[in-house]
């Protein structure tokens, strides 16, 4: 008796991570099937990509700079050790445009757009707007979910890039400030140690990330509970589990990338 009460109680969890797994899936195979077909809300995409785009660039370009400032100093540090302070411009390039530029501008989206999707998608469902929205023979996630996870798979990659360039930008700085690096050299050898598909795995992995944010925000919002607490509890838990899945899809798509 003990022995199936010890056994339900560790299945029961385990069953409703399985569940709200199938729950999310079913969710993104929706959107995505509505993706490509009419009606196209292009007005909603364009507002979309104008604020998870745009507006989220001062945060993630600053992350950026001051990170690849950081890295410059820890690098330098770590390799006069071994009278290897030279690796400083290749190394910050590669784990700029490789790691921390794609990770850290993704987790600074899923702070910022997550949140605010969840939060004003929960919202509208508290508010009943949603349910409007069906009255009036609108699919809810072709005008909602739909233009915010294109918006997002699409400007977050270019927000990556651009953090890269920031990030090496930092330091670059830092190494002809404080390490007195030549900046010919400097810029020479990031440049030439840095090769196409550094780069382009990057960009990749942000397109995965902007997925991720935006999925996780419009799921939680749109099966948020009702009142003040379920919108913020819908909040957290996209912010959460955005930021947990772009870390553990981060590893796999290095895995894929990078494991010969």
């Amino acid at each position: 008796m003990t022995l199936t009460k010890g056994l339900r109680a560790l299945g029961r969890p385990v069953l409703a991570s399985l569940a709200a797994i199938g729950r999310v899936a079913l969710f993104a195979a929706s959107i995505i099937g509505h993706i490509l077909r009419p009606p196209f809300y292009a007005r909603e995409f364009g507002v979309q990509l104008l604020h998870i785009g745009w507006f989220s660039l001062p945060v993630v370009g600053l992350t950026a700079l001051f990170t690849g400032g950081a890295l410059a100093l820890q690098i330098y540090s770590g390799g006069a050790r071994f009278n290897a302070e030279a690796v400083v411009p290749s190394i910050v390039a590669i784990g700029m445009v490789r790691e921390l530029g794609p990770v850290l501008g993704g987790l600074m989206v899923a702070a910022r757009v997550a949140s605010s999707i969840a939060a004003e998608l929960g919202t509208m469902k508290v508010t009943e707007q949603i349910d409007a929205l069906t009255t009036l023979s609108t699919n809810p996630i072709k005008y909602l979910a739909v233009p915010r996870v294109l918006a997002a798979t699409l400007a977050v990659p270019v927000l990556v890039g651009v953090g890269d360039a920031i990030g090496i930008m930092g330091g670059w700085l830092v190494g002809i400030t404080r390490l007195d690096f030549n900046s010919a050299t400097y810029l020479k050898n990031t440049i030439d140690f840095l090769e196409g598909w550094d780069i382009g795995s990057g960009l990749v992995k942000g397109a995965a990330f902007g997925f991720i944010v935006a999925l996780m925000g419009c799921y939680h919002g749109m099966t948020s509970g009702r009142g003040a607490q379920g919108v913020g509890k819908a909040t957290k838990s996209a912010v959460v589990a955005a930021s947990v899945l772009i870390l553990a899809s981060n590893y796999i798509l290095t895995e894929v990338f990078f494991t010969s």
